[in-house]
């Protein structure tokens, strides 16, 4: 009987051994965004206890995108010195921390504050994920894993912003303390259930970099491209009344930002199904971005209900488009190296999600025209359109192929 040497490869887990570690990673998905997108339905209640201006107010939302940039750095350091597993359960803690701890805050001080530190620990969850995939997964199922956590994200988007103000909050006697708290305490049984799965458990034995590697083109291009995404989605989000409002359509508001949001849903389910035939395609994400452009472009050309329409259209091909980035880390770079290019293309791409918006809200603010608003960020889209069409994805040595 042949004895395995020390070089044997262990046997592939059997299907069964990878549904735990699927809905791990897509409860993990959830919390980054549930965090963040209850804040709009519960702003006014904040807004009205604690006295915030509508600048204030607006903040309980962008403070933590911008933080989704600048946590990624501290996210990167942790995965190369504690391992993504443990990096990812200790955000979820930070978040937790920050997120129930805007239902327990006297001030509107200690309110910015309990956000910012939210908005830092979804934004070191980011990068774990990704860099994660490969220590619990096999190599052809990298793609269907950033799938599944992509699809537990946008499903918290839709969740958070569709359910807490009919369903949760009624239950919680109409408290907005109490509703953050009931979001966010349920997160640290996940970062709890984080060491259920015994893979990866062993502390990394070597230090790795963990700065973006500048060097890689992939890490600038992956980030613009992702802030072309963010942009489009989160800058429509937040000026779609003032967009309808300007054609003589308020009255539909409710209606179309329940249907922007939905299409985001359907959007992970198409890249759940599509997973391993798209992700890693350069045509597809030149597609994608293409489209989301156009969609973009609808929103303004088009009133009434084509508008709206366009609109979805756009966020359903933005978030297929988001999936496709993000998933390319862990297929084109070695384990080691993963949660650092993730890190890198969250920087530039969310920094990006929050400057084009908020520079595009100043030009609508100057010209009183909504429209230049979403103008301004098709312009930066079609400027590093080229970007989709160039990019090399070429795999490094041992990397799979999608």
């Amino acid at each position: 009987m042949p004895v395995a040497g020390p070089q044997a490869t262990p046997a592939p887990p059997p299907p069964a051994s990878l549904l735990p570690v699927a809905v791990l990673l897509w409860l993990a998905g959830v919390y980054l965004r549930i965090p963040v997108l209850v804040a709009p339905p519960l702003a006014p209640f904040i807004g009205d206890e604690l006295a915030l201006s509508q600048a204030l107010t607006g903040a309980l939302t962008t403070l933590p995108i911008l933080m989704l940039a600048v946590g990624s750095m501290p996210g990167s350091l942790a995965i190369a010195r504690i391992g993504p597993r443990n990096t990812l359960a200790l955000a979820m803690i930070i978040m937790v921390i920050g997120s129930a701890g805007r239902g327990l805050v006297p001030d509107t001080l200690s309110l910015m504050i309990a956000s910012a530190v939210m908005g830092i620990g979804v934004s070191m969850m980011q990068p774990a994920l990704p860099a994660l995939l490969p220590r619990w997964l096999e190599p052809h199922h990298l793609a269907l894993g950033t799938a599944i956590y992509m699809n537990g994200m946008l499903m918290g988007e839709f969740i958070g912003a569709g359910i807490t103000l009919p369903v949760l909050m009624p239950l919680l006697d109409d408290s907005w303390r109490a509703t953050l708290l009931a979001w966010s305490l349920p997160a640290l049984l996940v970062a709890a259930a984080l060491f259920l799965p015994k893979r990866d458990r062993a502390r990394p034995v070597r230090k790795v970099a963990w700065l973006p590697d500048w060097h890689n083109p992939l890490t600038l291009r992956l980030g613009l491209l992702l802030g072309l995404s963010g942009s489009l989605f989160f800058g429509l989000n937040a000026y779609m009344a003032n967009l309808l409002q300007q054609q003589g359509q308020f009255h539909r508001l409710a209606d179309a930002l329940f249907w922007y949001n939905l299409a985001q849903v359907a959007a992970s389910l198409v890249m759940l199904k599509m997973a391993r035939r798209w992700i890693g395609r350069t045509g597809v994400i030149a597609t994608l971005a293409s489209l989301s452009i156009l969609g973009a472009i609808g929103a303004i050309v088009f009133t009434g209900w084509w508008s709206i329409v366009s609109a979805t259209a756009m966020s359903l091909v933005a978030g297929m488009l988001l999936i496709s980035l993000v998933a390319i880390p862990p297929l084109v770079v070695n384990a080691a190296e993963t949660g650092r290019l993730s890190a890198g293309t969250f920087l530039v791409g969310y920094t990006v999600a929050f400057l084009v918006p908020m520079v595009g809200g100043l030009l609508a603010d100057w010209t009183g025209d909504a429209r230049h608003a979403l103008l301004t960020m098709i312009a930066y889209a079609i400027l590093v359109l080229p970007l989709a069409f160039t990019l090399n994805l070429e795999r490094k040595k041992g990397q799979p192929e999608s």
